[in-house]
């Protein structure tokens, strides 16, 4: 059974891979930077003392990606939080193919309107390599979170991986697929 495409990844071969080319002269069209993965991660430090915050955190970015996320677990001990190697407080999803368009489509076009007072993402959030990270304050941004619901608002990560090289061809590529930066 062949999946339906998405509507970013359509616009991608029809329209972004013609306007890369143009912008960077690039010969071949491998060389057009591409997303590769979106890595939605959330941290839940309160979940040392409450194992129901970890558990409503991870049925949220459940909902949130269609996709069943894995606990993240405590890489060393800190006496001052009392947290030990090994326990666990956070959840991740790494989104590929059709759902990381889709989940693309959507935090560009109905979740980051719905931010308070939005101007816009910041340019300097690229890490140099062609990857784009902004943080989110509040899970409840998105349409799939039900408000009534919610016990605590958590904020979360979310990260673009695209295969640029340089920062310059991520900010067009994603500039191209619709990310509203700031003037």
């Amino acid at each position: 059974m062949k999946e339906k495409e998405s509507r970013l990844k359509k616009r991608y071969k029809d329209e972004i891979i013609d306007l890369m080319i143009k912008e960077f002269d690039y010969k071949n069209i491998m060389q057009v930077p591409r997303l590769n993965k979106i890595v939605l991660n959330m941290g839940l430090g309160e979940a040392i003392d409450n194992k129901k915050i970890l558990q409503a955190g991870v049925e949220e970015l459940a909902l949130i990606s269609g996709q069943k996320p894995v606990k993240t677990k405590a890489k060393k001990s800190v006496a001052i939080y009392k947290l030990r190697k090994g326990m666990e407080i956070g959840c991740k999803v790494t989104l590929r193919g059709t759902r990381m368009y889709e989940f693309l489509d959507r935090f560009v076009n109905i979740a980051l309107p719905r931010v308070r007072d939005f101007r816009g993402v910041s340019k300097d959030s690229f890490d140099g390599r062609g990857n784009f990270a902004v943080g989110i304050k509040e899970q409840i941004i998105f349409p799939e979170i039900n408000y009534d619901k919610v016990e605590k608002i958590h904020g979360m990560d979310v990260v673009v991986c695209t295969t640029a090289k340089r920062d310059e061809e991520a900010l067009k590529l994603l500039e191209a697929f619709g990310m509203p930066y700031r003037k």
